[in-house]
């Protein structure tokens, strides 16, 4: 592929960036991220066009808003659902894709996870490949794709005989093996989160999905009553707060390094879901439980008609706290300690997640304000 000099009047190398999976705060968080550390960088975020009024109100809001422009379009339409002259004009100046786009909410239904994650993806590596100054495809990957494997995972690992508890770690397992076999072609760098959750500093998050489940049953319980964890609690559970993945994101945005890799980003020393969950307890003012629920049980109550209604996926982060998976990321955080970018460890977070959880509930008592809280903004 021939490479193509973009230079601003200053004769600075300047950036066009192409960012999906907008209106996911994900997306937004690494594009300030990027804007904030790159001010010869353009963004234009992808965005289809039931959200695009939405789209606006965000963008507003953004310190780097004169630098975004919104594109319609549709990840899992053909030619991403642009036009031909769209099509043209954006594949001659886009020298750097975030790829966003993908569903992650267990609740989906899976005509929507395949057409997004996977053929999504295949819309997208096509537009990459006809992108003539393209630097960096940053793919978003996720940790789950590890499946029901256990023991060390490493981060050049994929396909290890692994099966999956949900549809969605299906597609995004599959969705991952269709970029990997484009590493040779294109300079690409996936990126593996572990379980996203709030802002470290504000708790902020756009749903309730996953962990959030230990938050919401203690908050939903009388602080007098201990309740037990669902599961014996000894495996390492992967918690990332979102404004982490967002800093890597744009700190790994241009690898100076040719060619293309995986990272895991997640917490090099992670704690074990009891006591993630004797932290919460504490943050929401319940007393400690030293007992557990077996796994069968919880899986027979988590069935009860209605409770899915409430937290949408429960069955699903249930395994994951019962799978005994670490994943090794030295090559994340060789990449990261010049930027000075870790992951704080969750003691010193968890209290803010808490809060922020108690103020949004408070705050949102009807029904559809609350579906907000919990369901994919893209499904």
């Amino acid at each position: 592929m021939a490479t193509v000099r973009i230079l601003c009047a200053e004769g600075v190398m300047s950036q066009h960036v192409l960012v999906t999976g907008f209106p996911r705060m994900i997306a937004m968080r690494v594009t300030d991220a990027v804007l904030a550390t790159r001010p010869n960088a353009q963004v234009s975020l992808l965005v289809r066009e039931k959200f695009v009024d939405r789209a606006k109100r965000i963008v507003d809001r953004s310190p780097h808003c004169d630098r975004i422009t919104l594109l319609t379009g549709d990840c899992a339409s053909i030619d991403l659902g642009l036009s031909g002259d769209e099509w043209r004009a954006m594949s001659s100046k886009i020298t750097h894709i975030q790829h966003h786009a993908f569903v992650s909410y267990e609740g989906a239904d899976d005509r929507t996870a395949e057409a997004l994650n996977i053929d999504g993806t295949r819309e997208v590596l096509e537009f990459a490949r006809a992108c003539v100054a393209l630097q960096r495809l940053i793919v978003h990957s996720t940790a789950t794709v590890s499946g029901d494997r256990t023991g060390t995972v490493f981060e050049d690992e994929l396909e290890l005989g692994q099966r999956f508890r949900t549809h969605i770690e299906r597609t995004r397992f599959r969705a991952e093996r269709l970029v990997r076999r484009e590493m040779d072609a294109l300079p690409i760098t996936i990126l593996r989160p572990g379980l996203i959750v709030g802002d470290s500093q504000t708790g902020e998050i756009d749903r309730f999905d996953g962990p959030y489940m230990l938050i919401l049953l203690l908050l939903s319980a009388p602080s007098e009553f201990s309740l037990p964890l669902p599961v014996r609690g000894d495996a390492p559970l992967n918690l990332v707060p979102i404004d982490f993945v967002a800093r890597a994101a744009a700190a790994l945005h241009d690898d100076p390094k040719p060619g293309s890799r995986t990272v895991h980003l997640v917490d090099p020393a992670p704690l074990p879901a009891r006591r993630i969950y004797d932290v919460i307890s504490r943050a929401a003012g319940h007393k400690l439980s030293r007992g557990f629920i077996p796994a069968n049980i919880t899986r027979a109550v988590l069935r009860t008609p209605g409770l899915e209604r409430v937290l949408r996926s429960p069955r699903a982060f249930v395994e994951q706290l019962a799978t005994d998976v670490t994943y090794d990321s030295r090559t994340a955080r060789a990449m990261l300690a010049p930027h000075a970018v870790e992951c704080p460890p969750f003691e010193q977070y968890a209290e803010v997640l808490v809060r922020h959880v108690r103020e949004r509930l408070a705050a949102r008592r009807s029904e559809n304000e609350e579906s907000e809280l919990i369901e994919d903004p893209l499904a």
